[in-house]
């Protein structure tokens, strides 16, 4: 304590340390505090990056032989397919042929992919009718093979548009999944399952 002269009083203690001490402890309550503001906020729930408007899914049991083929037309007649897997805007990202070459050798290691799926994306707006169908290309047994479809609207955040399970019985079977309209704004409206043939008409491309 000092007096009013700006003297210590005899027998009074200073501790310089003490001092240094609590500036370092408050420089890096400091610096910590800024670093924090300066972390990147989490991004929210639900968005994505848009670079695709729509993701269509199709996927059966994991490991399962068979091939199914996804198929998916646009407004304009565009058609996505295994033999096409990229007509307009439309992209297949991956013809998935059961368990034909799912594993792969790398560094001496056998790794195998035992996913079965298939995705079309819609990667900009063209107005119109969409169709979705299913082609069980080969089958391998008699049991029915259970395969699911997903129809996703990615912007302005992910929502489920349509989903089922379908049950193919043979080869060769094919069934319209869903048929939806996107307006020039990227709403889908008018779903419904109205049978359309896709492979047909592709058989010989």
């Amino acid at each position: 304590m000092k007096s009013s002269d700006g003297f210590f009083y005899q027998g009074e203690v200073f501790y310089p340390f003490q001092d240094m001490l609590f500036n370092a402890l408050l420089s890096f309550t400091f610096m910590f505090l800024i670093a924090f503001m300066l972390i990147n906020p989490v991004s929210e729930q639900g968005k994505i990056d848009p670079k695709a408007e729509v993701m269509i899914t199709m996927g059966w049991p994991d490991n399962h032989p068979d091939d199914v083929d996804l198929y998916v037309e646009d407004p304009n007649g565009g058609l996505v397919w295994f033999h096409t897997k990229e007509s307009g805007l439309m992209h297949l990202d991956r013809d998935d042929r059961g368990t034909y070459k799912d594993t792969v050798i790398i560094d001496g290691k056998k790794v195998v992919n035992s996913l079965n799926q298939e995705t079309v994306t819609l990667r900009g707006i063209v107005p119109g009718e969409y169709t979705v169908n299913v082609h069980h290309y080969l089958a391998t047994t008699t049991d029915d093979l259970p395969v699911e479809v997903k129809v996703e609207k990615l912007n302005p955040e992910v929502s489920l548009v349509f989903y089922t399970t379908l049950y193919l019985d043979r080869q060769g079977q094919e069934l319209t999944a869903v048929r939806f309209t996107m307006d020039d704004k990227g709403n889908i409206s008018d779903v419904n399952r109205r049978p359309k043939t896709l492979v047909r008409s592709r058989k010989g491309d």
